[in-house]
């Protein structure tokens, strides 16, 4: 992608984090500045809406973390992670384009970083959900983002969730929300010690579960504390079975 101006949010909950970022930027007369953010939900709610070419972001930070964020927008590019604490995949931003600044950076990582990310973007990078994989892989919460508004499910809210199409169905605390994911892409995020797959079409949460009794002679099906009955295949029989 060839472009004269690219578009940049700082994303930090410190203001002086952020104010170190702007001071950066300022030889870089290709960055606009389109915002800032203060802690996650901002974040997500900017990004929705302004789409930027380039992301400064933390990862900790109220309400929503950047992982989170990045999970709630679908965001893949364009992202230069920005954090105090170096337990967080170093290694696999060193094999990629997408870069992390470890705090505190000086002005020189930053504009080689900067350098790195005008490379990588209008390119596919499997970085990012490559380390939302490594350190986010057993989130305690699933963030879906639905007609303007974000949402927050906690794990043990959850019934069960459904394949609808090119989405997932949650099901959660009396309520159902989409989200733009696949089903066998959303198990491998969830434990496999809380969470069985019993369909092709269906996960549920062991707890949530009431008991399993026959449909018919060859099959059975999960009946759920709210009242629920959801079919189980085969191989899904067998996995269930030995969590039990």
């Amino acid at each position: 992608m060839t472009t004269t101006t690219l578009r940049a949010l700082i994303i930090d909950d410190e203001d002086l984090a952020r104010r170190l970022t702007k001071e950066y930027l300022r030889s870089h007369t290709d960055i606009e500045i389109i915002g800032e953010c203060e802690n996650g939900l901002e974040a997500v709610d900017s990004i929705s809406t302004q789409q930027p070419d380039l992301i400064f972001l933390d990862i900790q930070m109220p309400k929503l973390n950047g992982f989170e964020v990045l999970e709630a927008t679908g965001r893949k590019e364009g992202v230069i992670f920005t954090t105090a604490y170096d337990q967080y995949a170093l290694r696999a931003f060193d094999q990629h384009a997408i870069d992390y600044l470890l705090k505190p950076y000086s002005q020189q990582r930053f504009d080689e970083a900067l350098q790195k990310a005008r490379k990588l973007l209008g390119q596919n990078s499997h970085a990012v959900q490559e380390l939302l994989t490594q350190t986010n892989a057993k989130p305690e919460r699933l963030i879906v983002r639905d007609r303007g508004q974000t949402h927050i499910i906690p794990i043990e809210k959850i019934d069960y969730i459904e394949a609808q199409d090119d989405y997932v169905q949650i099901h959660f605390d009396g309520k159902s929300l989409l989200k733009t994911q696949s089903l066998s892409d959303l198990e491998k995020q969830l434990s496999p010690e809380y969470f069985v797959r019993i369909h092709r079409s269906t996960i549920i949460r062991l707890q949530a579960l009431k008991c399993l009794e026959r449909a018919n002679k060859d099959s059975y099906q999960a009946v759920m504390h709210i009242g629920v009955k959801l079919p189980i295949s085969r191989s899904g029989y067998d996995r269930i079975k030995g969590m039990l």
